[in-house]
């Protein structure tokens, strides 16, 4: 996930998630928009322009001209199809609640293209929000799409959604001053971590890889391994185990040795060693959560065929090569890492064997995407779990 407050939890999350959540757990299909409602006469062919909304700092720029973007302008000029591209996207309830009244409104939300993190990306497919992409016009999405991210419990078969970029959830510590290695997320509980532990204070963020400790299989999790998890934390947060719970920010506590182990990104960890190699991120041994931040195409968008084309560009292994270079995190392409390793420049070259952004065989084995929780869990997991964060 890109380094910006992606993840921090709002005060109104649990208002507008409760709110949401009712209408679709009383079985009142307000909100949902039928499979024949969600598409409009497509001017793709007579408009050759589409609108990216997106997150700050998510793809790559020229070290020279950082307002251009050349993967994107590549796009443009083999297509002649124009881009508008924002990065309005600082937070996914955020921007859920600035698009969701057209949307449940049956409107246009002036966006061709979004890119949402998974666990959003499921409401907006049980809401039917979103346009099912037709991959016969994807060869590359088809042919070079991770078998890891293919089909996700929200996605069967991702018709509704491809991956942007992944990432895992993980632990960061520092291996310098704690003076060992962390293996496993029970190494967290260690007693000289006391008050030197952070965890991440998003329900969707945190959950999986605590339950993951507990050796529950994240693919179908139940209540009580929510409940299990909860009084763990509880346990910890009246010990004073954990020090806080927090958004990204938990990068600075670690920067500055305040937190010596904390939930953590695989991304954010691979900028944070370009700095201080003392940093490690580990999967534990008990695995670890692989997560997306993936496209999608609202309902009613204008330009879908537009949209299709520009997400089939990013499959192209040598497009998705010069994005993983920049962006660093974990690459939905296998295929570009031989694109990488053949690089004339070392630095570039040697990305091709970051396991956090092409993990290896052992890694992979360790990865599992979470179930999400759904709209009827949503209401009663959320206000326990703000609960225990302070929210």
């Amino acid at each position: 996930m890109p380094l910006t407050p992606k993840n921090l939890s709002l005060p109104r999350r649990s208002l507008l998630l409760a709110l949401l959540g009712g209408v679709a757990g009383c079985g009142v299909p307000a909100a949902y928009v039928r499979p024949g409602e969600r598409a409009v006469a497509d001017l793709s062919a007579r408009q050759r322009k589409l609108t990216w909304a997106n997150w700050p700092l998510y793809i790559d720029t020229d070290d020279d001209h950082p307002g251009r973007r050349p993967t994107l302008e590549a796009f443009e000029k083999r297509t002649g199809i124009s881009v508008t591209y924002t990065e309005e996207i600082n937070d996914n309830d955020e921007f859920f609640g600035k698009i969701s009244p057209a949307l449940m409104n049956h409107q246009q939300t002036g966006r061709d293209l979004i890119v949402m993190s998974d666990w959003m990306c499921a409401r907006f497919v049980r809401l039917g929000w979103v346009q099912q992409m037709d991959r016969a016009k994807q060869p590359n999405v088809a042919e070079h799409l991770d078998p890891l991210l293919r089909s996700p419990a929200f996605d069967p078969g991702r018709r509704y959604t491809v991956p942007w970029q992944s990432g895992i959830t993980g632990i960061a510590y520092n291996h310098r001053k704690l003076g060992r290695e962390i293996r496993s997320v029970a190494d967290l509980w260690a007693g000289d971590l006391k008050g030197r532990v952070t965890l991440l204070s998003g329900l969707d963020e945190a959950f999986a890889l605590l339950m993951q400790g507990n050796g529950v299989d994240i693919t179908r999790w139940t209540a009580a391994d929510f409940d299990r998890v909860c009084d763990q934390v509880e346990k910890y947060v009246a010990g004073g185990h954990i020090r806080r719970f927090t958004g990204n920010d938990y990068t600075k506590d670690l920067v500055t040795g305040d937190v010596l182990a904390c939930q953590a990104y695989s991304g954010d960890v691979i900028q944070l060693r370009a700095d201080n190699p003392d940093i490690r991120f580990v999967v534990p041994e008990e695995g670890a959560e692989l997560w997306s931040d993936s496209l999608m195409i609202p309902d009613r968008a204008l330009h879908k065929r537009n949209a299709e084309r520009l997400v089939d560009h990013y499959y192209e292994p040598e497009v998705a090569a010069e994005l993983a270079a920049w962006v660093n995190y974990v690459c939905p392409v296998p295929a570009a890492r031989d694109v990488l390793a053949s690089a004339k420049d070392k630095e570039t070259a040697a990305l091709a064997e970051n396991a956090l952004i092409f993990p290896d065989a052992e890694m992979r084995k360790r990865l599992v995407i979470a179930r999400d929780i759904t709209s009827r869990e949503r209401v009663g997991f959320a206000k326990r779990w703000n609960a225990i964060v302070g929210l």
